[in-house]
């Protein structure tokens, strides 16, 4: 069958799919061939024939489209699955798409670089920057602790902590000042520095004290520091509540009650400098190898992005997490956001990265999946 053909028929079958309930598996045999480059050799470099058959028959229940880039002692690029269920149209290899706690990583580089100019001491307080922000319940919470999650700040309101939950409230705005309130309401979760927890609400002060040590937007800060200098022109944050990815992008779908929905379009305020970023494949893997070779931030802050915490079980830096895949160590950081699963990660000497967007249908509720399915392969020789 031609491929315009085998398009349309799934197309279809996807369009019953987000009008009338679960998708059959069926539903998915016909899915065209994925669009892929390669220069790996042989005995080197990433596996691609697993990279091949993580992208191979997208669409199908689990992925509606997935973008890979695979560097360092060998490349890989793939494109696989559609641009919108509804038009079978193939999907984009330039797609923008919300790179959810991927956006640390600019947050940590922008905090750093402050540091290095004298502007913010790591060992400086939120009670010194921002007065008033935390209650006498809370002992002194330093900057360094919010930029390794051990600040014992507890998560902050939410308009839902699951899809589900949030999809009918998509529109709403919850500002970052609310959910850091919500959260001090709450009070301490423990001693800072004695634990560390992941989450939001670290990176969320940290946006507020980018704004009040440069008396500027987050935003613009992060497009004078990080995005200009490396060349990242479709990089983005959403302009105010505004629910929309502009530029070219494929479409984001979750399972909601049975059905598949389209989940692209929703405004993403609450979360801010922790994970509000727009942005392509291209542009992170820019971002990525910028950050490893020391031309974001400068020594010696540069070492706290891949310093772990002294304390019990610690896997994340200041906007990096450690994983070890294969026997390789690698340093990294995942995002999701409804419809969009987003990896960025690397050997500390560049000898292997990897960046992906993948329309999840599930990207808030199995990244582990999706990791196993198209970031492991990348890391298997």
């Amino acid at each position: 069958m031609p491929r315009t053909g085998r398009s349309a028929l799934l197309a279809a079958a996807l369009v019953t799919a987000v009008a009338a309930g679960p998708l059959a598996a069926p539903a998915f045999a016909a899915a065209s061939e994925p669009a892929r480059t390669s220069t790996a050799p042989a005995t080197a470099g990433p596996d691609t024939e697993a990279l091949a058959a993580a992208v191979a028959g997208l669409p199908d229940h689990d992925a509606t489209a997935a973008l890979l880039r695979v560097g360092g002692d060998g490349t890989w690029r793939g494109t696989a699955g559609v641009r919108d269920v509804r038009t079978g149209a193939p999907a984009l290899e330039n797609a923008r798409f919300r790179a959810g706690s991927v956006t640390k990583v600019v947050t940590a580089s922008i905090v750093l670089q402050l540091a290095a100019e004298g502007r913010i001491d790591l060992d400086g307080t939120v009670q010194r920057y921002l007065p008033g922000l935390l209650t006498e319940d809370f002992a002194p919470v330093t900057v360094r602790q919010l930029l390794n999650y051990t600040s014992g700040l507890r998560p902050g309101a939410s308009l839902g902590d699951t899809v589900e939950e949030g999809y009918p409230h998509r529109f709403e705005t919850l500002t970052p000042r609310q959910v850091v309130a919500d959260a001090v309401a709450q009070g301490p979760a423990y001693a800072p520095g004695t634990r560390q927890t992941y989450g939001n609400i670290h990176y969320t002060v940290l946006g507020m004290l980018i704004e009040k040590v440069t008396g500027d937007s987050y935003a613009h800060q992060a497009e004078l520091r990080i995005f200009r200098p490396l060349g990242m022109r479709h990089s983005s944050f959403p302009a105010g509540a505004d629910p929309r990815i502009h530029g070219p992008h494929n479409r984001g779908y979750d399972w909601i009650d049975g059905k598949l929905v389209d989940v692209t379009d929703w405004n993403m305020s609450d979360r801010f400098a922790a994970g509000d970023l727009i942005s392509t494949t291209a542009d992170l893997e820019r971002l990525l190898v910028g950050v490893f070779r020391g031309r974001v931030v400068p020594e010696p802050e540069l070492k706290e992005m891949f310093t772990l915490p002294d304390v019990p079980g610690a896997r994340y830096g200041a906007g990096l997490e450690r994983f070890e895949v294969n026997g390789k160590v690698i340093w990294g950081k995942t995002g999701s956001r409804p419809g969009y699963a987003t990896v960025i990660a690397a050997t500390p000497d560049l000898s292997r990265t990897l960046v992906y967007s993948v329309n999840s249908t599930n990207a808030k509720g199995d990244g582990l999946a999706v990791a196993q399915r198209f970031a492991f392969p990348a890391f298997n020789r």
